[in-house]
This record gives C-alpha cells, sequence and structure tokens, in this order.
C-alpha cells in the first residue's frame, strides 16, 4: 500500500469512529435530556458550583464586561449579577439540552408570547417579517416555541465542533424551524420569497470576519460593532422589523414580548434597523442585567479598531 493509500485509509478509518462516536454521545445526551426539568435542574446547581467557585469559566471576561458595561454599580451589585448570570447560564445549558426530547405542549406553557396580535398584520397582507433577537435567555427556547405560533426561519453560523452543530440545528429544527446558513441567507430570501415566515436572527453576535460589513454604535457604554446585514436585508426585502425580548419570570419560565421597530417603506441608506435594535436590546439588558450573555467575547478592541477605520461609528459617519 502506498503512503497516499495508506492516508486515505486511515481519514476513512478515524472519520468511521468519529462519526461512531458523536452518535453515541448524542444517544447519551438524548437519554439525559428525558430526565425531568426539576432534576436537569439539580445538575444545573452542581455546574454552577464547578463553574463559578471551583474551575471558574470565563470569569475574568463576565467580571470585565460587566464592570465596563455598568460604570455606575457598585461592586457588590456587579458580583450579584455575576452569581445569578452564571446561575442562569447553568440553566440555559440543561434547558436547551431538553429541547431533544420536550414535550411541545409542555414548551409551549413555558415559554408565553404575550402579544402575538403584532405578527398577525402581516400575516394577513402574506407580508414576511423580520424577527431580530438577542443573547437573553433563553433564546433556544425562544425560537423553538415560536415555531408552535408562526412559520420560522432562523438564520445560523456553523459551529466549527460538528458536534455541537448537528445538536443545536436538530433542536432548533425539531418543531419545523428552517435553517439559513448565514452565508447562504440572500439566495434562500430569494428561493423562498413567497412564502410568509418569520426570519429570526439573532443580532448582537460580534462580526469578527474580515468580509463582515460592521456597523459601529454606542452599546452598554461601549463602541461597538454590529453586523449590517439587518438594515441591508430590510431595505433590499421592504420587510417590517421587530425585536423579540425575552425574559425569564421564573425557573423554566419566560416571557417574550415583541416590539415593532421598522416597518416599510425603507428609503436606501435612512432606515436605521441596528440603532432601533440596539436601543431595545439595552433596555432589557438593563432591566435584567443577569440575562445577557456575559460570557461572550463581545468587544475586541484591535478588530474594533479596525473596524472603526472603514465604518465610522454613528455618531461621526456623515
Amino acid at each position: 500500500m502506498s503512503a497516499h493509500e495508506a492516508l486515505i485509509s486511515f481519514c476513512a478509518v478515524a472519520s468511521f469512529r468519529i462519526l461512531h462516536a458523536q452518535r453515541a454521545l448524542m444517544f447519551f445526551l438524548r437519554l439525559i435530556s428525558r430526565l425531568p426539568l426539576g432534576i436537569l435542574y439539580l445538575f444545573s446547581d452542581v455546574l454552577f458550583i464547578l463553574g463559578y467557585y471551583i474551575i471558574p469559566y470565563r470569569k475574568k471576561l463576565v467580571r470585565r464586561n460587566l464592570l465596563n458595561s455598568f460604570p455606575d454599580k457598585s461592586p457588590d451589585a456587579i458580583k450579584k449579577i455575576e452569581r445569578k448570570f452564571y446561575r442562569n447560564l447553568c440553566d440555559y445549558a440543561v434547558e436547551t439540552l431538553k429541547l431533544l426530547t420536550i414535550d411541545k405542549g409542555d414548551l409551549n406553557k413555558r415559554v408565553l408570547f404575550t402579544n402575538p396580535e403584532v405578527i398577525e398584520p402581516y400575516r394577513q397582507k402574506n407580508l414576511p417579517i423580520i424577527g431580530l433577537a438577542s443573547h437573553q435567555f433563553n433564546w433556544e427556547w425562544l425560537l423553538v416555541a415560536g415555531n408552535f405560533h408562526f412559520t420560522l426561519d432562523y438564520v445560523y453560523q456553523p459551529i466549527n465542533n460538528s458536534l455541537t452543530d448537528k445538536l443545536l440545528r436538530e433542536i432548533r429544527s425539531r418543531f419545523g424551524g428552517y435553517g439559513i446558513k448565514r452565508n447562504e441567507l440572500g439566495r434562500e430570501m430569494v428561493k423562498r420569497r413567497n412564502l410568509w415566515r418569520m426570519i429570526a436572527i439573532v443580532s448582537d453576535q460580534y462580526p469578527g470576519q474580515k468580509k463582515d460589513k460592521k456597523y459601529i454604535t454606542r452599546f452598554l457604554h461601549q463602541e461597538t460593532a454590529f453586523f449590517q446585514a439587518p438594515d441591508q436585508i430590510a431595505s433590499l426585502t421592504q420587510y417590517p422589523v421587530v425585536f423579540a425580548a425575552i425574559r425569564k419570570v421564573k425557573r423554566g419560565y419566560y416571557e417574550a414580548t415583541f416590539v415593532p421597530l421598522t416597518e416599510p417603506p425603507y428609503i436606501k441608506d435612512k432606515e436605521n434597523v441596528i440603532e432601533r435594535y440596539v436601543e431595545e436590546a439595552e433596555k432589557v439588558i438593563r432591566e435584567n442585567p443577569e440575562g445577557w450573555l456575559w460570557s461572550h467575547k463581545r468587544w475586541k478592541k484591535r478588530h474594533l479598531k479596525q473596524a472603526s477605520a472603514k465604518y465610522p461609528p454613528a455618531s461621526t459617519a456623515s
């Protein structure tokens, strides 16, 4: 056997073993997800002790993000938010795992949409709508439960870890969600233009790729880069835009409220979907600071400087 053939054989065997390992792990995760939420929350309590006290998970990053975002809060107030955030983060982990097997009726009772009538006029006109959300707990439950009320497309960025990517796509599509890769959004918008749906986008992620068009504005006391895509999509499609504000009522129960952001007709480069989105997202964070994903590397100064050179902040742009 030649070296080339040996390499191909090795890769084939390795891929086969990885595939079987992933299937075994997925089977194991499904078994765990069948446990009652009450039991899963005990796991969450253990994760909290491990991730907060014993093997701190990104604690320096979380503390820095909180201090920079709330300069007016005392150290004790910051620590209180921090502890609550870690509890919510651990609850998010087990709640998201539960989505593998949760009953539709159970999830529907646990996520209440307070004003679905806001969406109904657009459905009557067969006018698709863009639904923006933020990384406020639990955004995965918000997305999946939304399928019980609307036809949902969700935009996602594939994750390098193939198991995590497979897990999240399976969860998000379980009750009918249609996944669209971020770099295929334009093609899919044309393909599905005659179908009424809500196009769901979690829009507070960091636009880290060089090709990403960025919008710089103030967010939580800091210059922050956002994807410019929501503005572009709204302008091109002439679709209305709403923000889905979610808050945790108590453990295992959430409320989601739609906030209208912008409506067509849009004038190119005049309507600012992002500024309205930032305003509403920050409002929710200030009302419920422990509910946002503070462990995300949201503010990367080097990349922000590069972006600012090409895309000036909103306050200085002409």
